[in-house]
């Protein structure tokens, strides 16, 4: 069965692009020439049946991905299926499953069966549970590995085959070291073997294995900077160069690409690492974490990194990965994964906006309207987080009455500049209606006639209220499984 990629170059429009371009309120044969480009994937996995697809690229809205997974401390298949419906309610486009602890397989089926959007893993993970040591991974092991969770409907897998022997030594002097997870695994393996990054050296392999399936590659940034002192280095700038190189030769093979980005950066260094991923891989799509702008705030990382996202969706990243307060301190729970889908949920929309897409801004217009004219339940009905901004509202004001109020608790009734507004505007245009004469100069302000419909807005879907715009109706809260009966982890 052809891949998206090979559709879209034959002159195919197929369901996947179909759907992409209504959500995107963009005409199929748009979505076509840029799938055809290389310039937007659509990551769709021919055995993931619960799926809508969505498309992910820099001339369609900015999309977020969350992740989730369990750790060798942490987490078990119930947590799991929280974290993924907790994500797809507040508006994740993808997910990543990076578990690492116990049960990969029964976790990594149960999200591929109940999630509607896209899912995402790093195969080296489950390739070190398989053995005692890292040094014993063999490259036959990888590509088993590769294959069956393949097999499994994995619709993306991030593949840190950039990392060569070396790059390593362009490391030395950092002030973290290596940091991702893949990349350090990788640098110990060739440390050891005095061989090259096996990834690399079966790159045509992995590339028909994930051809048959349609499994878009995500190129791991496996020497990413850990800290803003390590960002924009020789090491980083080196595996983008090579990462140029496989995406091309991953488009020979039919096979869907986008390429993963820093860490963190600087807030004058995001939009040169943006444009400069742009130029070295052909506009594949660019699929940043962070970038986080300073070192200092543990705890609240997921605002430090929300801000380099922004700046990095002006630039032209196509897909931002959620960061949670919980970064660098510990596994994210169900409570962190709504924090960080907020934060980067309004990243996204702020450099869609500030890009002027179609249709963007309509949201935000909406709502004001609805804040000025204090109809409170538009405007929670509106919002991000609509419970949120509910409970916020109804913690100091929580009557019925208070919903027709022109007032909440930060000002109160008298100092409510909105209210002061209207009376003001009330009073002048009843002035104006007894002195017909008045020329327009010394009329005053008059009353506003901002009125957006939502309905009929050119926005994408992501860009439009309710922020979850994926059906969550088949995602349990709680497993389905009965742990009673299940084995642990079989690999």
């Amino acid at each position: 069965m052809p891949t998206q990629l090979e559709h879209a170059r034959d002159g195919t429009v197929t369901d996947a692009m179909q759907r992409v371009a209504d959500r995107e309120n963009r005409d199929p044969e748009f979505v076509r020439e840029q799938v055809a480009d290389g310039q937007v994937v659509i990551p769709a996995n021919h055995h993931h049946d619960a799926l809508d697809p969505m498309g992910i690229g820099r001339e369609l809205a900015t999309k977020v991905n969350a992740n989730i997974g369990n750790s060798e401390t942490t987490g078990g298949l119930d947590e799991e299926l929280e974290k993924l419906h907790t994500a797809v309610h507040f508006g994740a486009d993808t997910v990543m499953d990076l578990s690492t602890g116990d049960n990969l397989d029964e976790i990594r089926t149960a999200n591929v069966d109940h999630s509607p959007v896209p899912v995402g893993t790093v195969p080296i993970y489950e390739a070190v549970t398989r053995v005692d040591d890292v040094v014993d991974i063999t490259a036959d092991l990888l590509l088993d590995v590769v294959e069956k969770q393949a097999e499994q409907g994995v619709d993306y897998m991030t593949l840190h085959a950039g990392v060569l022997a070396e790059h390593l030594p362009l490391t030395d002097g950092r002030t973290t070291g290596i940091v991702s997870r893949g990349g350090s695994i990788l640098a110990q393996w060739m440390e050891e073997h005095g061989e090259q990054n096996p990834l690399f050296t079966h790159y045509d392999e992995l590339c028909e294995i994930l051809r048959e399936h349609d499994v878009t590659i995500s190129l791991g940034d496996g020497l990413r900077p850990g800290s803003l002192a390590d960002a924009s280095d020789d090491a980083q700038f080196a595996e983008l160069d090579t990462l140029g190189d496989l995406t091309r030769r991953a488009w020979d093979h039919g096979v869907q690409v986008m390429v993963e980005g820093p860490g963190h950066v600087p807030m004058d260094e995001i939009r040169e690492n943006v444009e400069r991923q742009q130029e070295v891989c052909d506009g594949a799509p660019f699929y940043v974490l962070g970038p986080l702008v300073t070192d200092v705030a543990p705890g609240y990382d997921h605002i430090t990194s929300s801000i380099g996202a922004t700046e990095a969706a002006r630039a032209g990243a196509a897909m931002l990965c959620y960061v949670t307060p919980k970064e660098h301190l510990g596994l994210p729970d169900a409570e962190d994964v709504r924090e960080g889908m907020a934060a980067y949920r309004i990243a996204a929309h702020a450099g869609d906006v500030a890009n002027d897409l179609p249709g963007a801004r309509d949201w935000d217009d909406a709502v004001s309207e609805a804040r000025y004219n204090f109809d409170w339940e538009r405007q929670f009905d509106l919002s991000l987080d609509p419970e949120r901004a509910q409970d916020y509202h109804d913690q100091t004001l929580p009557g019925d009455n208070y919903k027709d109020a022109r007032f909440c608790s930060m000002c109160g009734v008298e100092f409510c500049s909105m209210r002061i507004d209207q009376d003001a505007r009330a009073i002048e245009n009843d002035d104006a209606e007894t002195d017909a004469s008045e020329d327009s100069e010394s009329a005053g302000m008059t009353g506003l006639t901002g009125s957006t419909d939502l309905d009929t807005s050119a926005a994408a879907e992501v860009n439009l209220p309710p922020t979850g715009t994926h059906d969550d109706a088949d995602l349990p809260e709680e497993s389905p499984v009965d742990h009673s009966q299940a084995s642990g982890d079989d690999d």
